[in-house]
């Protein structure tokens, strides 16, 4: 994740603390030195909606060999042991899992941090309520458009109002929610909309994110946004975050899944405060760019291990016969060892890159759809050769 509220203007927040520390990009095995990292559990596959990009593939259907209640419950056991900091229950729908809010009070009584990502159309004023019980301390909630356009890519009549009215639900009892928005060809001119409905419904987080192509979303790389596009959304992020700041209002701003991000604001800062561009190089040097398989893994709901929840070509191990801490820590396993350790294996603009410090590579599971290669640039690069030293 880019903090673009914290790039811009220093703005802090829980999840800089695992992001900025001086150690973190030096770091192998977790997020800051003594902890793990932060795990996404795709706690089910069952889902209410069938969203175009779900890089899990879900549909409303119950699928086989999940794990039971017993067995969640030994694997958190496991995150407690490798002091993993955040477990962010994922889906498919988790609010679909009937002992969801048994397993989010069970990890809460260890001091990990939850988390919720989900579609919202199942938050009604009541479950809000048990989420805030048992001590989930952040919700997102994807919307993916206006109206019937996030309806059209979520597949659903009528998902749109149903999860602006979890987010009320969230907002009506001061438990911490925020929204989702994965930046596409079919939305990306309701950025501007999805920026005014942040400010109209208060919602004080927003995440931004750029497309993966995994799982169904695999089928959508003629559908992302072009480079010159990807420029067009940054620019107004960052002039959307810079107002809200202006006027007072606060709003965390995050983009996901592009570590470019970091180096474009950083670039962009060059020209109009080279003080505060220092400051960013310095927390995005710090932060060393993606740590897909360092500083946040994935399980699924059956108990595979993966080096993130969009990397579901590489299996790392199954918590089923192996500890979470152990499955991290394999010395042997050449994928997971090549993240950890991933820039003399890459090639192209990315080897040679004069910001290869700040973004480590981007993302491997975009490269090897496009390319075949895990190691190759990542096509969702959107800086030219001259502006990362190629062409001097």
């Amino acid at each position: 994740m880019i903090s673009v509220s914290r790039l811009l203007y220093g703005a802090e927040h829980y999840g800089d603390s695992l992001r900025y520390q001086h150690d973190a990009g030096s770091q192998r095995d977790g997020t800051t030195a003594g902890r793990g990292p932060v795990v996404v559990w795709n706690c089910t596959r069952t889902c209410n909606l069938r969203c175009r990009h779900c890089y899990s593939s879900s549909t409303d259907q119950i699928y086989d060999n999940e794990l039971t209640t017993i067995e969640a419950k030994k694997f958190i056991d496991n995150l407690a042991a490798f002091h993993v900091p955040v477990i962010l229950f994922s889906g498919g729908e988790p609010l679909l899992r009937p002992d969801f809010f048994e397993l989010a009070d069970y990890a809460r009584q260890y001091h990990i941090r939850c988390t919720l990502s989900t579609n919202g159309t199942l938050i009604t004023p009541d479950k809000a309520g048990r989420i805030k019980e048992v001590g989930v301390s952040y919700v997102g909630i994807s919307l993916d458009g206006i109206g019937d356009n996030n309806d059209r890519f979520r597949g659903r009549q009528g998902a749109f109002e149903a999860a602006l009215n979890g987010i009320r639900a969230c907002r009506s009892i001061s438990q911490r929610v925020g929204l989702r928005f994965t930046i596409n060809r079919h939305n990306f001119d309701q950025l501007p909309e999805i920026f005014n409905l942040i400010e109209d419904e208060d919602i004080p987080r927003a995440c931004f994110y750029h497309l993966v192509y995994s799982g169904r979303g695999s089928k959508m790389v003629n559908e992302d946004v072009s480079h010159a596009q990807t420029r067009q959304a940054m620019d107004l992020i960052m002039e959307r975050t810079l107002d809200y700041h202006r006027r007072g209002l606060n709003k965390e701003i995050l983009t996901v899944d592009n570590h470019t991000d970091g180096v474009y604001i950083y670039l962009s800062l060059l020209k109009t405060d080279p003080d505060r561009a220092e400051q960013v190089r310095q927390l995005l040097t710090a932060n060393g760019g993606n740590r897909t398989g360092i500083a946040i893994g994935a399980v699924d709901w059956s108990g595979n291990v993966y080096p993130d929840q969009f990397t579901r070509q590489h299996l790392l191990g199954n918590i089923r016969d192996h500890a979470f801490g152990e499955i991290w820590q394999n010395a042997d396993h050449p994928v997971l060892q090549g993240l950890k350790n991933r820039k003399p294996l890459l090639t192209g603009r990315c080897a040679r890159c004069r910001y290869l410090n700040m973004c480590n590579g981007n993302f491997r599971t975009r490269a090897e759809a496009v390319h075949g290669d895990f190691w190759a640039p990542d096509p969702a690069c959107y800086l030219s050769d001259q502006e990362i030293g190629l062409a001097e």
